[in-house]
């Protein structure tokens, strides 16, 4: 994580998913620290279908300090994440083993000769690469801690904002407030406080009437089945299908139990022998309900996105995992040692080799840098094309990113079509009148569209109409509208 967002020779590098993941942050917070609502990477469209507490924290922190947002992001918030999730885990438990299962716990993906995710599921040692869900888990600790020491409505507080940073953690954290308040009512008193203050400060989920799940159960076992880069089990695949589609459910159901028993297994890991300690009564039902929703819902736009749900299932698991191992034979504990660290061990290289998956050139760097001196306005860029050229690709040919608007300070008339999908706008319309643009280049679209400044790449195209030339090196050319 730290290594991303630095610039070396060849440019600034971004190793793992920080290429998309990473930029989309750094422009969504760059754009809330100019104290706009604006989208980023859609001009002229408001934020719906997102929850802003990381970013607003990002751009505050930014705001009061004057650190950049890049640095923060991938320098100094990662390392600060790490020791307060591995501290706040000790303060609940007291227990170092729960400790080593959070920095440490993986999948047996390992086993089978594939990745941490075979079985769909990012492991403990990809946690960072998320910071929204690295913060969830700080509040969420933070809240069980002063639930621990009978501070109710602290802790409703702390509930409240948790959802903004990641929903997915709001709602499996509220219905593990419902289940244990069942035992003890002073619970209630954190639930109804906490839900109280989110809807009042969620004006979206009050006013949008977009649906961002969807019913498809069985998805996730299915595609793990399916898919080369997962478990990938064709055979089985087909019969899972076959059985369904035919209505032989007695079979199917067998069939898909099986499946899950996979996906469980699988993705826990050593960490299944928490299930000898299912006293507490909020970790299980978040681990139940983590496990389940997935099974039933997608996210619209990205499907794959509701398997964050399950993170949190397996964040507690390792918890439980550590309390359980306390009692084990010393020989056990080494044999469960031995068996949890090859994720670790196997995911470390793709985080650590030393040219990046993908990068932004320092002719690029030069280019955006000016941009940002500039007044504001909307600019236009070419949209990626994707290509699997030898690595650091440009990130215009790794995926389409937030990064013009990310390191230009300006935002993008359209960017990021996967963040776009992820929150159900319909871009694909500006989409066809860009690509219309880039074929019959024509200035009157521009001064319709309110575009102030054309990112031209050379390498993609040229572009010859009655625009200002005010930036040019050997890879980039910037126009403004006259």
């Amino acid at each position: 994580m730290v290594k991303s967002g630095l610039v070396y020779d060849y440019g600034m590098g971004f190793w793992g998913s920080n290429g998309h993941d990473g930029v989309w942050h750094v422009a969504l917070a760059s754009s809330l620290a100019r104290g706009s609502l604006e989208l980023p990477i859609m001009a002229g469209e408001q934020i719906t279908n997102y929850h802003l507490g990381f970013d607003l924290t990002l751009a505050g922190i930014h705001t009061l300090t004057r650190i950049p947002i890049v640095n923060l992001y991938f320098q100094i918030l990662p390392p600060l994440f790490a020791i307060a999730i591995g501290w706040l885990v000790y303060k609940l438990t007291n227990n170092l083993w729960s400790v080593f299962f959070t920095y440490f716990g993986g999948s047996l993906g390992w086993v089978f000769g594939g990745g941490e995710s075979m079985f769909w599921a990012q492991q403990s040692m990809s946690t960072l690469i998320n910071p929204p869900f690295a913060l969830s888990l700080i509040l969420l600790l933070t809240g069980l801690l002063l639930i621990k020491n009978k501070k109710y409505w602290w802790a409703g507080l702390v509930f409240a904002v948790l959802p903004h940073i990641k929903i997915y953690a709001g709602l499996l954290a509220f219905g593990g407030l419902l289940v244990v308040g069942l035992k003890d009512r002073n619970l209630y008193k954190t639930l109804i406080l906490s839900l109280i203050i989110y809807l009042v400060t969620n004006y979206q989920l009050l006013t949008t009437s977009s649906s961002l799940v969807v019913w498809r159960p069985g998805w996730f076992l299915e595609t793990m089945m399916a898919l080369s880069d997962r478990f990938n089990w064709p055979k089985f695949y087909e019969a899972m299908i076959n059985y369904r589609a035919a209505g032989n459910y007695p079979k199917a159901i067998l069939a898909y139990c099986v499946a899950l028993a996979i996906f469980v297994i699988g993705n826990m890991g050593t960490r299944i022998i928490g299930l000898f300690h299912t006293k507490s009564w909020f970790y299980t039902s978040v681990i139940g309900a983590g496990l389940i929703l997935p099974m039933f819902f997608v996210q619209s736009g990205t499907a794959w996105n509701t398997i964050q749900f399950f993170y949190y299932s397996l964040f507690f698991m390792g918890i439980l995992a550590g309390i359980s191992i306390q009692g084990f034979p010393k020989l056990l504990k080494i044999l469960i040692v031995i068996l949890t660290i090859p994720t670790a061990i196997q995911t470390l290289p793709h985080y650590l080799p030393s040219r990046p998956p993908a990068k932004i050139s320092i002719e690029e760097l030069d280019a955006l840098k000016f941009l940002s001196t500039q007044p504001a306005g909307v600019v236009l860029s070419y949209p990626a094309i994707v290509k699997d050229t030898e690595a650091p690709r440009p990130l215009y040919e790794y995926e389409s990113t937030a990064y013009v608007s990310a390191f230009s300070g300006h935002p993008g008339f359209l960017e990021d079509e996967v963040n776009l999908n992820i929150m159900g706008y319909d871009w694909q319309a500006r989409r066809k009148t860009i690509d219309g643009f880039w074929k019959q280049p024509n200035v009157n679209f521009l001064i319709d569209k309110n575009i102030t400044y054309v990112y031209l790449i050379k390498k993609i195209g040229t572009i010859s109409i009655d625009m200002s030339n005010i930036f040019e090196n050997s890879e980039i050319a910037i126009y403004r509208v006259k």
